[in-house]
């Protein structure tokens, strides 16, 4: 990678006002005084005695034993900042004496407490390493010991199931046995079989992937002193390395990571291969984001002539105690005593020697080291990393419609047992009533039939096979097979933005210069223009004129080509971009924003090429080949706050001064020189859905840029307001009247057709969030490209809040104005739901639209929640990278995208798609039909269960309440199975429309979310109709009675076959092949089936006319009339369906 100089943008003083230590060797020609050659203004010390350093190194280890904190108050500079060194300038040894006192006391209260911040020497004793968490990673949710127990919990904690376990195990009690044991066994035993395997196979292969990860080999760096170790070195200087596996990796270790090598636990990045000290790193699987991120190693150690020396270095590293927060680290390195300095000399630097550290110094487990290779010192391990608090475990979901389904089991359950005493009761509570209670109990079972869940569950597995079988949406995997019919209840979408709505691939497609525009294509004449100001130059030159543009400039009236030449120079030389060169030699672009690398590549396409970048020059190629070199003096980088970024460039042929900046409209406004055109052609690329920034530059003479420095570092010395002071400086010195250039719209790719998908399930009534990693200002643009926002819908930014009133006034203007789209950042929406989680959720649920941004993956899922919580509604989550795999697995439907950011996110979801647009069918399509199919073959379920229990109870009450069964043996195993099932499960292949109606028209999409396909209407009216039927068919089988009761049972159980089937097909709205053959089917194994059971079937009698007729009366009695009410509803009252 480029040789990029730390020390021109990284001050020689910290924050607290430390001078940096420059060197680790003893510096001889140094003169007693400490201060010179450091700023004016430096607070330092005047001495150190030999005795005080003694002390110091003393109880250094005593202090480490304990593994405190004990620089943070002092270095983080709040109320003890003159407890240490800052003010002290009487001696030495007194400020270093108080702040061991004052650390001895620090470490006392810590000690009581349970604070996980930590202070580690560069070697740790064993002792300290211990007693911070192993490095595992454990996804599993079951061991050895607590499968069985978790699973059968799982399953028996449902009424549904624990009622059917209670039933198979009656049948045990010889006085409660009413038929074959393996009716009520065998069902229940597959049900738990199919569910075990299942759980079984997920968690053996977690347990791969935990074992994969742990295992993974890395190399520890080890002290060429350690005995016990066999030393050996590749070249001199080199430390000896050890590799170890993930799992032994203990907090202080020093980790060698090679490039493409993934972070096994939080680093502080100590050394990189880059003399620069820099290294990128990926993390796609940590924020989601796909471009690489610039780390910074600490300045001391990255200048120390070798990795060995580290051995050497007194030194300690304080670190906080573990968050979740990814964006923010607070930490200290501290130098206690230079390498080279005896006991008997005066230290050249101020002793201890303290630099803050940040984020930018930290590299967090689960990313990837992207370039070269770095040494980390570990901080953090296993259940402390911000990648596992980050990530919650997965937990066992339970589909809303296993819900209801349970709700009205226990209603079946108190009709069961209601009725069960009924009939003792009206017999007297003779004999030994309870055990009939308990008879009549397992005789009325199968009210409840346990029948319900094999079918159910084949039911999923058959919508299972539909969705990953769909030719349209190909690629798509069903991972949670209990879920199908949630996709047909969805009211909210929480979605992740790059990668999922967007392809995070950007691309310059316009260029605006006011009196001129350049659209995509007609960048070849931007081509043009630039190789002619080029041109222009070189012949210039060779008449001693360095710049064409300058000199036109001066005329008042520039060309086109110089114009072009100043813009296109100005985005070639305003950004953060670094060239990396890869293994193959070809070059690709680095930065921590995909907008700057578009732009960069974009000046490339055009004729200017960025060859080498490091923190003090750049260098372009021009159209002529030629290239041409500029200083870095100022870099200003991009902030949140600020919205722009600028540099300071001086060009090293002409010596010409320039301060370029690029930055958001909303800011840049007001810095550049008045025109009419900007904030106009603004608004048009925004609804082009373009990404806009605007470029403008001004000339400064040496003697502005001197009086620039000489104000700023006055600014940067400051104790108090010092951020505020240099950037007051900035504004009044760089920051006026800029000349305008231009204005760039980058494109950002959406996925395919997402501005369909969002407009489709906006229709069908589902409330759509964006939840995202990205800069407030990204994430509206792409809010308003992919038309998550309505056209002229008003747009409500929400950011930085502070205090409990700006929080209350925002709910205020958001209750009374419910139809904007919110956006929001991270920091304000945490504030939000600290102080005010009720009234936000009740407020933001009612909003059409809600854009989060800066979120955490902790923070996804935590919204996902809430929303659960608060709406009692099913919430949809989806996404393509890591970072949102919390989110996934919080929601209710968890849809992951294999994408880019690899298939973290597709492995951990319910349904797997390849792309964004699939939800439209997954939803709108198998959604609908899965849950409309499940509850019309629960109801059925159910209806067949109570027909026969409603039979059953007539029976028993006119033969003088006798708990004895009227069909026994080998018809009640028939009824479920062989007579009924074929026909009933068909029904899962039944539609109450065409794809492309429900396509077509996504509003029929709202009626099932309010879930009437089953609810406690439907339910009682199966209920009346199973009364109805029941009743009919055994009481006029008993008017009809012939002189035996084999005949009855004849009649009576013919009739209620039949009439099943004539049931299911008035079910049936759309005929499949399949139906028409279970009916056939079904009907010829009846049949058959009678001439092998002359113990319930006298064959004589079922072949004679009065059989026939008999049953045909009953059954025309029974399915008749429901035939003529469903004709006069659908006539009278028609659903939404048949209006199409």
């Amino acid at each position: 990678m480029s040789d990029i100089r730390l020390h021109t943008l990284r001050k020689s003083r910290n924050r607290n006002g430390y001078t940096r230590l420059d060197t680790f060797q003893q510096q001889q020609d140094t003169t007693p005084s400490i201060a010179s050659g450091s700023r004016p203004g430096s607070p330092m010390l005047s001495s150190f005695n030999a005795a005080s350093s003694a002390r110091r190194k003393g109880k250094r280890r005593n202090q480490y034993e304990d593994g405190e904190p004990e620089e943070e108050a002092t270095l983080l500079g709040e109320g003890e900042r003159d407890a240490g060194f800052l003010h002290d300038e009487e001696g030495g040894s007194n400020a270093v004496e108080r702040a061991s006192d004052t650390t001895s006391q620090r470490s006392t209260l810590r000690r009581g407490s349970k604070d996980k911040s930590r202070t580690v020497p560069l070697r740790p004793p064993d002792k300290l390493q211990s007693k911070f968490p192993p490095n595992i990673v454990r996804n599993q949710k079951y061991n050895v010991f607590t499968f069985l127990p978790i699973v059968f919990y799982e399953q028996f904690k449902f009424f549904f199931n624990l009622y059917f376990l209670l039933v198979a195990l009656s049948q045990f009690v010889p006085a409660l046995k009413t038929g074959f044991l393996v009716t009520y066994i065998a069902p229940l035993a597959f049900v738990l079989l199919v569910t075990m395997g299942k759980e079984a196979h997920d968690d053996y292969k977690r347990n791969l992937r935990d074992r994969e990860a742990n295992s993974a080999r890395y190399l520890v760096l080890t002290s060429s002193n350690d005995e016990d170790l066999p030393s050996f070195r590749l070249e001199d200087n080199i430390p000896p390395t050890r590799s170890i596996p993930s799992s032994s990796i203990r907090v202080g270790d020093l980790v060698l990571l090679e490039k493409n090598q993934r972070v096994p636990a939080d680093l502080v990045l100590l050394r990189t291969s880059d003399s620069s000290g820099t290294c990128f790193i990926r993390t796609d699987q940590l924020d989601g984001e796909t471009d690489w991120k610039l780390r910074v190693a600490v300045p001391a150690t990255q200048k120390l002539p070798s990795d060995q020396e580290l051995f050497n270095l007194d030194a300690d590293i304080y670190a906080d105690a573990p968050t979740k927060d990814i964006h923010a680290f607070i930490g200290t390195f501290t130098i206690n005593t230079p390498p080279s300095i005896s006991s008997n000399e005066v230290p050249m630097v101020q002793v201890p020697t303290v630099e803050p550290l940040s984020a930018e110094n930290v590299l967090w487990a689960n990313t990837v080291l992207a370039s070269g290779s770095a040494i980390g010192f570990v901080v953090y391990t296993g259940p402390e990393t911000r990648a596992v608090m980050n990530t919650s475990h997965p937990q066992t979901k339970v589909g809303l419609l296993d819900l209801e389904i349970n709700k009205l089991a226990k209603i079946l359950c108190t009709v069961t047992f209601a009725l069960s005493v009924a009939l003792v009761a009206l017999n007297g509570f003779r004999g030994l009533w309870y055990i009939y209670v308990f008879r009549f109990l397992i005789l009325f079972s199968s009210i409840i039939p346990i029948s319900l869940r094999v079918n159910l569950d084949m039911g999923k597995t058959v919508y299972a096979h539909l969705i990953m079988n769909d030719n349209e949406i190909p690629g798509t995997i069903v991972r949670t097979s209990t879920l199908p019919e949630e996709l047909g209840r969805i009211e909210y979408l929480l979605s992740d933005k790059t990668g999922t709505l967007t392809q995070n691939e950007m691309e310059m497609k316009k260029l605006h210069m006011g009196t001129m525009s350049f659209g995509y294509d007609a960048m070849d004449e931007v081509t043009h223009q630039l190789s002619t100001a080029f041109g222009a130059d070189a012949a210039h030159a060779r008449h001693g004129s360095l710049s064409t543009g300058i000199q036109l400039a001066t005329r008042g009236r520039r060309d086109i080509s110089a114009r072009v030449r100043d813009v296109v120079l100005s985005l070639a030389l305003c950004h953060n971009v670094t060239p990396v060169t890869n293994d193959d030699g070809s070059v690709t672009y680095q930065a921590s924003s995909p907008d700057e690398v578009a732009i960069v590549k974009w000046t490339s396409s055009v004729g200017l090429t960025l060859t080498f970048r490091d923190r003090t020059r750049i260098e372009l190629r021009t159209p002529s080949g030629s290239t041409i070199a500029y200083d870095v003096l100022e870099l200003f980088p991009f902030t949140s706050e600020s919205k722009r970024m600028g540099i300071v460039v001086r060009d090293t042929a002409s010596g010409e001064l320039s301060f370029l900046q690029k930055g958001a409209d909303v800011v840049m406004a007001r810095i550049v020189q008045r025109n009419d055109w900007l904030e106009e052609e603004t608004a048009n690329m925004a609804r082009e859905g373009l990404r806009t920034l605007v470029v403008a530059r001004r000339r400064l003479s040496e003697a502005a840029y001197e009086d620039y420095k000489t104000r700023h570092h006055a600014a940067s010395v400051r104790l108090e307001g010092r951020n505020e002071a240099m950037a007051a400086v900035v504004a009044d010195t760089l920051e006026r009247d800029l000349e305008l250039l231009g204005l760039t719209g980058v494109e950002d790719k959406l996925q395919d057709d997402v501005r369909g998908t969002l407009e489709l399930l906006r229709n069908a009534g589902i409330k759509i969030w964006m939840l995202t990693g990205d800069k407030i200002e990204t994430a509206t643009v792409i809010a308003i490209s992919t038309k998550l926002v309505a056209r002229n819908q008003y747009i409500h930014q929400v950011s930085k809040l502070k205090t409990a009133e700006e929080v209350q006034n925002e709910l205020d203007f958001l209750q009374n104005k419910l139809d904007c789209c919110l956006v929001i950042d991270g920091d304000s929406l945490q504030l939000c739901l600290n102080l005010f989680k009720n009234e936000f959720i009740e407020i933001t649920t009612k909003l059409s639209a809600v854009v989060a941004c800066r979120c955490s993956p902790t923070q996804k899922a935590d919204v996902a929640r809430l929303i659960r919580s608060y709406t009692k509604k099913r919430v949809c989550c989806i996404g393509d990278g890591g970072n949102d795999v919390s989110m996934i697995q919080a929601a209710d439907v968890g849809v992951g995208i294999v994408g880019k950011e690899g298939k973290q996110a597709s492995l951990a979801a319910d349904f797997s798609v390849t792309q964004f647009s699939h939800l439209t069918k997954l939803l709108l399509w198998h959604g609908r039909n899965s849950y409309r199919r499940s509850a019309k073959l629960a109801q059925f379920v159910i209806h067949r269960g109570l027909i026969i229990s409603v039979m059953q109870a007539v029976f028993s009450s006119i033969f003088y309440f006798a708990p004895i069964a009227l069909y026994q043996g080998w018809l009640m195993v028939g009824y479920a199975t062989l007579y009924t099932m074929a026909p009933v499960f068909s029904l899962v292949l039944d539609r109450d429309l065409n794809e492309d109606l429900a396509l077509s028209y996504p509003e029929l999409y709202k009626d099932l979310t309010k879930g009437r396909a089953l609810s406690y209407k439907t339910f009682f009216i199966w209920l009346m109709i199973s009364l109805y039927q029941g009743a009919a068919i055994m009481i006029i089988s008993l008017v009809l009675f012939e002189n035996e009761f084999l005949n009855i049972v004849a009649i009576s159980f013919t009739a209620l076959i039949l009439n099943e089937l004539i049931m299911v097909a008035l079910e049936i709205t759309i005929w499949h092949v399949y139906m028409i053959i279970s009916e056939v089917v079904t009907l010829g194994i009846y049949a058959f089936s009678m001439v092998f059971l002359p113990e319930y079937f006298d064959l004589s009698f079922v072949v004679s006319v009065r059989f026939g007729w008999k049953v045909a009366v009953i059954v025309a009695i029974s399915a008749l009339p429901l035939w003529i009410i469903k004709v006069i509803k659908s006539r009278i009252a028609p659903e939404a369906t048949t209006k199409l």
